[in-house]
């Protein structure tokens, strides 16, 4: 019934999301690299009339790269988006937009000016009603053309530097498939030559931004295609599981009961296609996914290989990541010791922050865990369970940021790898965001988690903990400042004593006149001070 009535609202609301604008496409667009399409407002590109932004060139960083990506011009997300466009839309004040024609995360209403909080809630405390409706807008998604993006099937190079468009439709939900696996693909260098040592929104500092951006980009996506402004991404907590407790056909889908390597048939998704899967076949082809259907969703969560992941991630592990003062370390890469960044991603060890390439724990033991199609990182958002994932690991981003309060300076802002720096702009979106945008409290960007809330009276605790733990650290080096400082006081006092003891015999013995002249008054007086 939900599903039905979702339908007949479709038509009454516009959608956009991230990536190449539907606008923006023609070869007129793409040869003269602007995209900068009137805002339906006022007609006016950018909505310049009504003052929400005008066409500018796009400035780029110019700070110095890590160098695990070795090449220069061969690749169409370096210097992102400069490939393509060279302009675009520079929203003012409180509006964001391809066309400036939407909100800043956090502001809602006709003028952005309402400054709203919504809260994100672990899964298991939505209603029966709620999660209907969350697997009604899922399954929406997936059967709604996106009437404001499409999705590149061919490279830049392949549409004759834009005189020859190659783009497509796709639905909604899996434009962020498609999104994901762009970010993450191999570096296409022609004829059969491929780099793997490349991905702009994992294994360096903009994991965590990124898929922040990610999650409220898609959020904002189902707000918009259901007329439901309250709608939030419902959250999984995955501490101390023993099994996958939302593998079952009232939540995420069960097994079936002939195949345990695909959903049961009870299950929202069982007849959900995927995308973006087959990566050898691409690379070997020189070619991008184009959005086809590839096969059924598979899932067969515990039948993994357990001497790489031999356990779900424990409130433990999340409290060791959470301890790590550093945001990033060393090469800012998959390598990375003691950084807070690596070991939540999985990198390294939840017991000690240093690197081990051969365990994977906290955020990819779960996606290893899945062993299925969200077992493979440039196809892992075909499953739904990836939202619900990727809400908690934010959530734990979001302690941390609480908890340390570090300055937008503490995240990189030069040689981390391709796509990483803080000054960089987020691999594929449209309008654009940079990594450090998102480097701040998510209360600054208009959302909460429903069990933060309940800590926040615990905030100043927070605030103050990780200043007491360095007093801690440095406790014996101002200790024994102090013992020395208290010696040289003593000894100091001994000299000044003796030496005033000595003053006052001299005094003592001398004639001294009745009424001094102003200079020997103002001497003594200075003596005796001394």
């Amino acid at each position: 019934m939900i599903l039905a009535v979702l339908y007949c609202l479709l038509w009454s609301f516009q959608t956009s999301a991230g990536h190449f604008p539907r606008a923006c496409v023609s070869s007129k667009n793409l040869m003269e690299k602007e995209c900068c399409p009137p805002w339906s407002g006022d007609g006016s590109p950018c909505g310049q009339l009504s003052g929400r932004g005008s066409c500018q060139n796009i400035l780029l960083s110019n700070a110095p790269l890590g160098p695990q990506f070795p090449f220069t011009g061969v690749d169409d997300r370096e210097s992102w988006p400069s490939i393509f466009y060279n302009r675009t839309c520079q929203c003012s004040g409180n509006f964001t937009g391809f066309d400036c024609g939407n909100c800043k995360f956090g502001f809602w209403g006709p003028n952005c000016t309402d400054r709203r909080l919504l809260v994100r809630r672990n899964i298991f405390d939505l209603s029966a009603p709620e999660k209907d409706k969350f697997f009604a807008y899922l399954t929406l998604a997936k059967h709604t053309i996106s009437s404001d993006y499409v999705i590149p099937i061919g490279t830049y190079g392949q549409m004759k530097n834009g005189s020859t468009p190659m783009f497509s439709d796709i639905n909604i939900y899996d434009l962020f498939v498609w999104i994901h696996y762009y970010v993450s693909m191999d570096a296409l260098l022609g004829g059969s030559e491929i780099w793997r040592d490349i991905d702009f929104a994992h294994e360096a500092p903009a994991f965590l931004p990124w898929h922040r951006l990610f999650l409220l980009r898609w959020e904002q996506e189902i707000q918009k295609l259901t007329g439901d402004e309250n709608f939030t991404i419902p959250y999984w907590d995955w501490r101390d599981a023993e099994k996958c407790d939302i593998c079952t056909d009232e939540y995420m889908g069960g097994q079936h009961p002939a195949n345990p390597n695909l959903l049961s048939p009870a299950s929202f998704f069982s007849s959900w296609q995927i995308i973006c899967s087959r990566l050898e076949e691409y690379n070997s082809h020189q070619s991008l996914c184009n959005g086809t259907p590839e096969g059924p969703l598979r899932r067969n969560p515990g039948n993994h290989d357990k001497s790489r992941t031999p356990r779900l991630p424990s409130s433990a592990d999340v409290e060791f990541c959470l301890s790590l003062t550093q945001y990033e370390s060393g090469s800012m890469d998959k390598a990375a010791n003691f950084s807070f960044r690596n070991t939540l991603e999985g990198f390294a060890s939840p017991l000690t922050g240093i690197a081990d390439a051969s365990q994977s724990s906290m955020h990819n033991a779960l996606h290893i865990y899945m062993n299925g199609t969200m077992s493979q990182v440039q196809g892992s958002a075909n499953d739904p369970i990836f939202l619900l994932h990727h809400a908690f690991v934010d959530s734990i981003f979001e302690q941390w940021l609480r908890r340390h309060h570090p300055l937008q300076e503490v995240y990189p802002e030069a040689n981390a790898p391709i796509g990483h720096n803080r000054e960089s702009y987020m691999v594929p979106f449209i309008p654009l965001y940079r990594n450090g945008d998102f480097f701040i409290s998510s209360k600054d960007l208009g959302y909460d988690y429903s069990y933060l809330q309940d800590s926040d009276s615990d905030s100043f605790q927070d605030y103050i903990k990780s200043y007491l733990e360095q007093a801690g650290r440095i406790w014996s080096w101002l200790l024994g400042a102090a013992m020395v400082g208290a010696a040289l006081t003593a000894l100091l006092a001994g000299l000044v004593s003796l030496l005033c003891g000595h003053k006052r015999k001299e005094l003592a013995e001398e004639k001294q006149p009745l009424l001094m002249e102003k200079e020997d008054y103002h001497s003594l007086l200075y003596q005796s001070h001394l």
